[in-house]
Protein backbone atom coordinates (compact mmCIF):
# COMPACT_ATOMS: atom_id res chain seq x y z
CA UNK A 1 0.00 0.00 0.00
CA UNK A 2 1.10 3.53 -0.70
CA UNK A 3 1.25 6.20 1.97
CA UNK A 4 -2.18 7.92 2.07
CA UNK A 5 -0.57 11.35 1.69
CA UNK A 6 2.80 12.70 0.56
CA UNK A 7 3.57 15.71 2.76
CA UNK A 8 5.97 18.47 1.80
CA UNK A 9 7.25 18.14 5.38
CA UNK A 10 6.53 16.37 8.64
CA UNK A 11 6.79 18.74 11.57
CA UNK A 12 7.56 16.66 14.65
CA UNK A 13 7.20 17.70 18.27
CA UNK A 14 9.76 16.41 20.74
CA UNK A 15 9.10 15.63 24.41
CA UNK A 16 5.37 16.30 24.20
CA UNK A 17 4.37 13.63 26.76
CA UNK A 18 5.45 14.08 30.36
CA UNK A 19 6.32 10.40 30.76
CA UNK A 20 8.56 10.45 27.67
CA UNK A 21 10.43 13.53 28.93
CA UNK A 22 11.04 11.68 32.19
CA UNK A 23 12.15 8.59 30.27
CA UNK A 24 14.72 10.71 28.42
CA UNK A 25 15.80 12.43 31.70
CA UNK A 26 14.94 15.85 30.26
CA UNK A 27 12.94 18.74 31.74
CA UNK A 28 9.53 19.62 30.34
CA UNK A 29 9.94 22.09 27.48
CA UNK A 30 8.54 25.61 28.03
CA UNK A 31 7.35 25.67 24.41
CA UNK A 32 7.05 23.03 21.67
CA UNK A 33 10.36 21.54 20.54
CA UNK A 34 10.19 21.24 16.74
CA UNK A 35 12.16 19.30 14.17
CA UNK A 36 11.46 18.18 10.60
CA UNK A 37 11.43 14.81 8.88
CA UNK A 38 11.94 15.00 5.10
CA UNK A 39 9.28 13.71 2.69
CA UNK A 40 11.85 11.23 1.36
CA UNK A 41 11.57 9.37 4.69
CA UNK A 42 7.87 8.61 4.13
CA UNK A 43 6.70 5.05 3.49
CA UNK A 44 3.27 3.43 3.61
CA UNK A 45 1.85 0.40 5.40
CA UNK A 46 3.74 -2.83 4.86
CA UNK A 47 6.81 -1.17 3.39
CA UNK A 48 10.02 -2.20 5.20
CA UNK A 49 11.82 0.09 7.62
CA UNK A 50 15.50 -0.17 6.66
CA UNK A 51 17.74 -0.28 9.73
CA UNK A 52 21.28 0.82 8.95
CA UNK A 53 23.83 -1.19 10.94
CA UNK A 54 26.43 1.59 11.16
CA UNK A 55 23.84 3.95 12.66
CA UNK A 56 23.55 1.78 15.79
CA UNK A 57 20.35 1.41 17.75
CA UNK A 58 17.12 2.20 15.89
CA UNK A 59 13.95 2.89 17.90
CA UNK A 60 10.21 2.92 17.25
CA UNK A 61 8.13 5.92 18.34
CA UNK A 62 4.33 5.69 18.16
CA UNK A 63 2.63 9.01 17.41
CA UNK A 64 -0.63 10.62 16.39
CA UNK A 65 -0.19 12.65 13.22
CA UNK A 66 -2.37 15.61 12.26
CA UNK A 67 -2.86 16.07 8.50
CA UNK A 68 -3.28 19.66 7.36
CA UNK A 69 -6.15 20.31 4.96
CA UNK A 70 -5.45 23.79 3.65
CA UNK A 71 -2.73 26.41 3.60
CA UNK A 72 -2.14 27.46 7.20
CA UNK A 73 -0.25 30.60 8.18
CA UNK A 74 -0.43 32.30 11.58
CA UNK A 75 -3.66 30.60 12.63
CA UNK A 76 -4.92 30.97 16.19
CA UNK A 77 -5.66 27.88 18.24
CA UNK A 78 -9.42 28.46 18.21
CA UNK A 79 -9.41 28.11 14.41
CA UNK A 80 -7.01 25.17 14.21
CA UNK A 81 -9.58 22.52 13.33
CA UNK A 82 -10.74 24.58 10.34
CA UNK A 83 -7.33 23.77 8.83
CA UNK A 84 -7.11 20.06 9.76
CA UNK A 85 -8.10 17.38 7.28
CA UNK A 86 -7.80 14.41 9.62
CA UNK A 87 -5.64 12.15 11.75
CA UNK A 88 -3.05 9.53 10.84
CA UNK A 89 -0.67 7.13 12.60
CA UNK A 90 3.05 7.93 12.46
CA UNK A 91 6.12 5.93 13.44
CA UNK A 92 8.87 8.46 14.14
CA UNK A 93 11.72 5.99 13.62
CA UNK A 94 14.93 7.25 15.22
CA UNK A 95 18.58 6.27 15.17
CA UNK A 96 19.03 6.81 18.90
CA UNK A 97 22.82 6.66 19.09
CA UNK A 98 23.14 9.23 16.32
CA UNK A 99 20.65 11.46 18.13
CA UNK A 100 22.83 11.40 21.22
CA UNK A 101 26.00 11.86 19.17
CA UNK A 102 24.79 14.71 16.97
CA UNK A 103 22.87 16.64 19.61
CA UNK A 104 20.18 17.47 17.05
CA UNK A 105 17.64 15.50 15.07
CA UNK A 106 18.18 15.94 11.33
CA UNK A 107 20.32 12.89 10.62
CA UNK A 108 18.91 10.50 13.21
CA UNK A 109 15.31 11.10 12.10
CA UNK A 110 15.85 11.67 8.40
CA UNK A 111 16.91 8.32 6.96
CA UNK A 112 14.91 6.94 4.04
CA UNK A 113 12.03 4.79 5.39
CA UNK A 114 12.14 6.43 8.84
CA UNK A 115 8.64 7.96 8.56
CA UNK A 116 6.00 5.23 8.13
CA UNK A 117 2.52 6.78 7.97
CA UNK A 118 -0.97 5.34 7.52
CA UNK A 119 -3.02 3.29 7.21
CA UNK A 120 -5.48 6.05 6.25
CA UNK A 121 -6.45 9.63 7.02
CA UNK A 122 -9.32 9.48 9.50
CA UNK A 123 -11.66 12.43 9.04
CA UNK A 124 -13.86 13.75 11.83
CA UNK A 125 -11.66 12.96 14.85
CA UNK A 126 -10.76 15.84 17.15
CA UNK A 127 -7.70 14.15 18.60
CA UNK A 128 -8.19 15.32 22.16
CA UNK A 129 -8.37 11.87 23.77
CA UNK A 130 -7.24 9.09 21.45
CA UNK A 131 -5.33 6.00 22.50
CA UNK A 132 -1.85 5.68 20.97
CA UNK A 133 -0.13 2.30 21.15
CA UNK A 134 3.09 0.84 19.82
CA UNK A 135 3.73 -2.90 19.38
CA UNK A 136 6.85 -4.84 18.41
CA UNK A 137 6.21 -8.42 17.27
CA UNK A 138 2.79 -8.20 18.88
CA UNK A 139 4.13 -7.14 22.28
CA UNK A 140 2.73 -3.87 23.64
CA UNK A 141 5.55 -1.37 24.18
CA UNK A 142 3.81 2.02 24.27
CA UNK A 143 0.33 2.86 25.54
CA UNK A 144 -1.01 6.32 26.28
CA UNK A 145 -3.72 8.79 25.32
CA UNK A 146 -3.48 12.14 23.61
CA UNK A 147 -5.07 13.83 26.61
CA UNK A 148 -1.59 13.44 28.12
CA UNK A 149 -0.02 15.76 25.53
CA UNK A 150 1.80 18.72 27.06
CA UNK A 151 0.89 20.94 24.11
CA UNK A 152 -2.52 20.26 22.55
CA UNK A 153 -3.23 19.98 18.85
CA UNK A 154 -4.71 23.52 18.56
CA UNK A 155 -1.73 24.92 20.46
CA UNK A 156 0.65 23.12 18.13
CA UNK A 157 -1.10 24.42 15.01
CA UNK A 158 -0.91 27.98 16.32
CA UNK A 159 2.72 27.69 17.37
CA UNK A 160 3.98 25.97 14.23
CA UNK A 161 2.02 28.14 11.80
CA UNK A 162 3.48 31.24 13.49
CA UNK A 163 6.90 29.98 12.34
CA UNK A 164 6.26 28.28 8.99
CA UNK A 165 3.42 27.92 6.54
CA UNK A 166 1.80 24.51 6.60
CA UNK A 167 0.64 23.21 3.23
CA UNK A 168 -2.18 20.79 2.42
CA UNK A 169 -0.97 17.28 3.20
CA UNK A 170 1.68 18.37 5.68
CA UNK A 171 1.74 16.39 8.91
CA UNK A 172 2.23 17.51 12.49
CA UNK A 173 3.52 14.51 14.44
CA UNK A 174 2.43 15.29 17.97
CA UNK A 175 5.03 13.40 20.02
CA UNK A 176 5.53 9.96 21.48
CA UNK A 177 4.72 8.57 24.93
CA UNK A 178 7.07 6.52 27.09
CA UNK A 179 8.09 3.03 26.11
CA UNK A 180 10.26 3.75 23.09
CA UNK A 181 12.71 0.96 22.38
CA UNK A 182 14.94 -0.73 19.84
CA UNK A 183 13.83 -2.53 16.71
CA UNK A 184 15.96 -4.82 14.57
CA UNK A 185 15.81 -6.66 11.27
CA UNK A 186 13.19 -9.38 11.44
CA UNK A 187 10.89 -7.40 13.73
CA UNK A 188 7.39 -6.18 12.89
CA UNK A 189 6.29 -2.81 14.27
CA UNK A 190 2.67 -1.72 14.63
CA UNK A 191 1.46 1.75 15.56
CA UNK A 192 -2.22 1.79 16.51
CA UNK A 193 -4.15 5.03 16.91
CA UNK A 194 -7.74 4.87 18.12
CA UNK A 195 -10.13 5.80 15.32
CA UNK A 196 -7.39 5.61 12.69
CA UNK A 197 -6.31 1.98 12.72
CA UNK A 198 -3.09 0.00 12.67
CA UNK A 199 0.07 0.89 10.74
CA UNK A 200 2.37 -2.13 10.44
CA UNK A 201 5.86 -2.25 8.92
CA UNK A 202 8.52 -4.98 8.92
CA UNK A 203 12.14 -4.14 9.71
CA UNK A 204 14.94 -5.17 7.37
CA UNK A 205 18.68 -4.56 7.27
CA UNK A 206 20.16 -1.88 5.04
CA UNK A 207 23.70 -2.76 4.10
CA UNK A 208 25.10 0.75 3.66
Amino acid sequence: MLAPVMPSKIVCVGLNYKDHAAEQHKPLPPEPLLFLKPPTAVIGPGVPIEATAWAGRVDHEAELGVVIGKRTTRIKANRAYEHILGMIAVNDVTARELQNKDGQYTRCKGFDTFAPIGPCIAVGLDGRDLQVRGYVNGDLRQDSRTRELIFTIPELVEFISSVMTLLPGDIISTGTPSGIGPIKPGDSVTIHVEGVGALTNPVVAREN
